[in-house]
C-alpha cells in the first residue's frame, strides 16, 4: 500500500499511522513536496521520527490547479511503478485530493483518514478537497460521529469507520516528550502570553484583512507569539509590513515546539484546523480567525470562538475568554489515542480480504 503525505497536519497524523500499519502491512511512503520549506517540512519528519520517502516528488509552490495537476501527473507514475492495493491518503490538503484521484483513475482503492469533516464553506480549497476525496474512496476513517452523520447525509455509508482522531494519538504520544525537550521562548511565562498562527489564503493574501488581524493581535494586553508560516512572512515582506505592538516573531515552529506552545499559552489565535483542535485537546481556549470550522464540536463545547477577521469580533472573543478563566476541560469528542491501530486493523482486513479494486 502507498501513504501520500505534502504538508504539516499529514506528517503529524503519518507518524502514529505508520507505526501502526508497519506492524501489519508493506507501506511505500510518498511526501509530495506541498510543503516545500525544510522548516515546514523536514523538522516535522525528524520531530516525529518519520522514516524518509521512498518517493519525494518536490511538488512545491503554485496555484492550486497547477499544484494539484502536477502532483496527479507525479503521483500516477509513481503508482504505475508501484502498483499497490491501496492508497492512503489524509486530511484535505492539494495532496489528499490529488492521491485520491490518481489512484481512483487507476483503479485502486481509496482509504481516507479524517474523512466526513464538513465547514460547509465551498470557498474553501479544503472543503472542496475533503468533499471530493470523501466521494472516491473505499475506506472512510471518521474522527467523530458528527463527521459519520456528515458521510450519511451524502449517501456514504458503506465502508465507513468510525475510529476517533490520529492527532489525538500523536498528541498522546508526543506532549511528554514536548514538554520535557522544549523551552519556552525568553522573556514569556506560562499562561502569560498568547500564541497566534496565520497562514490561510483568505487572510494572508488580502491586504486590507492581514493588515486588520495584525494591528488587532498587536493591540492585545498580552505578548503574542506568531510562528511566522512562510507564506505569511512572504506576504508580509511583499507588503513591507513589520508587525509590531504586542506581537514577537519567530520562526515556525517544529511540532514538538507547537505542543508546548499551545498548552503553555492563554489563549490561541489562529486559522488553523489543526491548531483549533490541537488546542481543544489541551485545555487551551482558541479563537479562530475564520467563519465557519470543521472542528464543530470545540465551538458547542464553547472552548473555540469563531471571529473571522473582524477586529471588534476578535477583540470581544479574547474579552469573553479572559472574563471566564483561560483553563477549560480537556474532555473531548476526538477518541483514545487508539485510532491508528483501529485504522491499521481494517485496513489489513480489506488487503486481506482480496476485495477487488474499483
Amino acid at each position: 500500500m502507498v501513504t501520500v503525505v505534502g504538508a504539516r497536519p499529514q506528517f503529524v497524523k503519518a507518524a502514529p499511522l505508520g507505526r501502526a500499519l508497519r506492524q501489519r502491512v508493506k507501506q511505500v511512503l510518498v511526501h509530495t513536496g506541498q510543503h516545500y520549506d525544510p522548516e515546514m517540512s523536514d523538522a516535522f519528519f525528524e520531530d516525529l521520527h518519520i522514516p524518509r520517502p521512498q518517493h519525494h516528488l518536490g511538488i512545491g509552490s503554485a496555484s492550486h490547479g497547477r499544484m494539484t495537476g502536477r502532483m496527479l501527473e507525479a503521483l500516477e507514475e509513481v503508482l504505475l511503478s508501484e502498483r499497490p492495493a491501496l492508497v492512503v491518503v489524509l486530511g484535505d490538503t492539494n495532496s489528499t485530493l490529488a492521491g485520491a484521484l490518481a489512484a481512483a483513475k487507476l483503479g485502486i482503492p481509496v482509504a481516507h483518514v479524517e474523512a466526513g469533516l464538513r465547514s460547509f464553506d465551498l470557498g474553501m480549497p479544503e472543503e472542496i478537497n475533503r468533499r471530493l476525496t470523501d466521494h472516491l474512496s473505499r475506506l472512510l476513517f471518521c474522527p467523530t460521529p458528527v463527521a459519520v452523520e456528515n458521510l450519511r447525509r451524502e449517501g456514504l455509508v458503506k465502508g465507513v469507520h468510525r475510529v476517533g482522531d490520529v492527532m489525538v494519538d500523536a498528541l498522546r504520544q508526543n506532549l511528554d516528550r514536548a514538554r520535557r525537550s522544549e523551552r519556552l521562548p525568553a522573556g514569556l511565562e506560562p499562561k502569560q502570553f498568547y500564541l497566534a498562527t496565520l497562514h490561510r489564503q483568505e487572510n494572508v493574501d488580502d491586504p486590507v484583512r492581514l493588515r486588520a488581524i495584525l494591528d488587532t493581535l498587536g493591540r492585545l494586553a498580552h505578548p503574542v507569539l506568531l510562528p511566522l508560516h512562510p507564506r505569511t512572512r512572504e506576504r508580509l515582506a511583499r507588503m513591507g509590513v513589520v508587525p509590531g505592538g504586542a506581537i514577537r516573531i519567530c520562526p515556525p515552529a517544529s511540532y514538538l515546539e507547537m505542543l508546548l506552545l499551545e498548552s503553555m499559552a492563554r489563549l490561541v489565535l489562529t486559522d488553523s484546523g489543526g491548531v483549533q483542535k490541537e488546542a481543544f485537546i489541551l485545555g487551551t481556549p482558541c479563537v479562530t480567525l475564520r467563519e465557519q470550522t470543521e472542528w464543530v464540536e470545540s465551538v458547542e463545547a464553547g472552548a473555540n470562538i469563531l471571529a473571522g477577521s473582524n477586529p471588534r469580533r476578535i477583540l470581544r472573543a479574547v474579552r469573553a475568554f479572559e472574563r471566564k478563566g483561560a483553563h477549560l476541560s480537556r474532555r473531548h469528542p476526538y477518541g483514545d489515542g487508539h485510532a491508528s491501530e483501529r485504522i491499521a486493523e481494517a485496513i489489513a482486513r480489506f488487503l486481506a480480504s482480496g476485495t477487488p479494486k474499483s
